[in-house]
């Protein structure tokens, strides 16, 4: 492919890899993203970095780990010398758009200089932002809100919210796109809670089907679950109300692909289809009921909050392809500037994707590493929040070991999780897909968990690190 291929980038928050009609779910109704698999190829084993929303997205930007220069809260954002992805291919030549806004990947500066356009051409009239008013009752405390009023008829009414104001400045943008090559990024806020949706959406899954949720012996968990679960009254909520929690979710989600659809329609219309590779990707996962949770924890590294939904389509990527070897989400960096034909200008941890693009059969890594949580000593550097977060962030607070320092490695076969104040975890990811049966003590494994354990040691100290590629004058 001589042509430097257009980038359109669409990234929902929050959105796990096991809701999505083409990753397995028979539920959930996403028909574009069902389509767009069918144009693209999946990944099956794609693993975010961190299970929060800012340190994963600073992870993909950069290629680097949270750890290496220690991204792990959500106040420590990209800074004006640190690489990035968008101002690489800014750098390189091309044309940068961010449709709309969201807070949580650069300092103050940083998004200013990585693109060429940046914000609204069309204005949310309503803001992402919780009720802060403390409700005690179990829905409340579980995030839900439930059925929300939806806009008028002509599209502009009172809730014009931040995801509709930035896809209708993408769909915008794109009727006057410059000429190629060019980036567009779309970041979504839904399907992060809470848990809300209007019409068609709220409705549209039948509250009887939703699947079986995650269950387990939490005294063989972490004992975040255990807490969190007694802390926030979650024992209150019947089976209906998990049910309803996780259609009003699937709603979510609905309403996400409704609007991808409505992106990829668009940029057939405007004939840049051909020369746009599309990737769709989100940051992290959600609980969503499995072990009586929502949202997500710090250090909580369960395959439901790091599985990534991962599809890329577009020029010279394989139709319909499926590919089951392990990604992890650094590898995004490379890949896009592989295919733009952009050297990184800094030591990253990625590897490009593009042999697997063009051949989904093809081996790309053993292992997929995810990292989270703090040291006891970090408790004063982490977010502090009020209603609905409050309980959650005062945990971090009073015991900071319940969200300590844990790393997990991931193999086809085998998930090891590293725990530094608590009992490590091991599953068998064929046999136990939820991660429900915790094996560290079963003696039939301790040979593979000395092996993968040795692996987390030899990342941690691989990767610890980077030299800057530039020097200083020792004068």
């Amino acid at each position: 492919m001589s042509k430097r291929p257009n980038f359109l980038i669409f990234m929902p928050d929050q959105l796990r890899a096991d809701c999505v009609g083409a990753f397995g779910n028979s539920v959930v109704q996403t028909p574009h993203l069902d389509a767009f698999a069918k144009k693209g190829t999946r990944f099956t084993n794609a693993f975010s970095q961190n299970s929060v929303c800012s340190p994963s997205r600073v992870s993909m930007f950069t290629g680097w780990y949270p750890h290496v220069r220690g991204h792990r809260t959500l106040t420590h954002l990209i800074k004006p010398w640190e690489p990035n992805l968008l101002k690489l291919l800014k750098d390189g030549g091309y044309n940068v758009a961010w449709a709309g806004a969201r807070g949580d990947t650069f300092s103050p500066g940083v998004l200013e200089e990585s693109t060429d356009f940046h914000g609204f051409t069309t204005y949310p009239t309503m803001f992402f932002e919780f009720d802060k008013t403390p409700r005690e009752d179990a829905l409340a405390r579980a995030f839900y809100h439930g059925q929300r009023k939806g806009p008028d008829e002509s599209g502009e009414g009172p809730f014009l919210d931040l995801d509709e104001a930035n896809l209708q400045t993408a769909l915008q943008w794109l009727e006057e796109a410059p000429d190629g090559p060019w980036v567009l990024f779309i970041a979504q806020i839904f399907p992060h809670l809470p848990f809300e949706a209007e019409e068609p959406w709220f409705s549209l899954h039948d509250r009887g089907k939703m699947p079986r949720r995650a269950q387990a012996d939490l005294a063989t968990k972490p004992r975040f679950m255990k807490t969190l679960r007694d802390t926030h009254g979650r024992e209150r909520l019947s089976e209906d109300e998990w049910q309803e929690i996780v259609a009003t979710y699937y709603g979510m989600i609905s309403r996400i692909d409704a609007q991808f659809g409505r992106l990829m329609e668009a940029l057939d219309k405007t004939g840049q289809a051909d020369d746009t590779m599309t990737l769709f990707f989100t940051d992290h996962g959600e609980y969503a009921g499995d072990f009586d949770q929502v949202e997500k924890w710090s250090s909580g590294l369960d395959e439901c909050l790091v599985r990534n939904p991962l599809i890329i389509g577009g020029p010279g990527v394989t139709a319909d392809g499926k590919a089951d070897t392990m990604v992890e989400m650094v590898d995004l960096l490379p890949t896009l500037l592989d295919y733009a034909g952009i050297k990184a200008q800094h030591t990253h941890f990625g590897e490009s994707l593009k042999p697997v693009l063009t051949n989904p059969r093809e081996h790309h890594r053993d292992f997929a590493f995810s990292e989270g949580g703090y040291t006891s000593s970090e408790a004063d550097l982490v977010e502090q929040a009020d209603f609905p977060y409050d309980l959650k962030a005062g945990l971090q607070q009073e015991d900071p070991t319940l969200a300590g320092k844990a790393i997990s490695v991931r193999s086809k076969d085998w998930a090891y999780i590293y725990r530094l104040y608590e009992s490590d975890e091991f599953y068998d990811r064929t046999n136990d897909p939820l991660e429900e049966h915790n094996l560290i003590n079963d003696p039939a494994h301790q040979s593979t968990i000395g092996d993968m354990k040795d692996r987390v040691l030899t990342w941690m100290v691989e990767t610890a690190d980077v030299i800057p590629w530039d020097t200083d004058p020792r004068n």
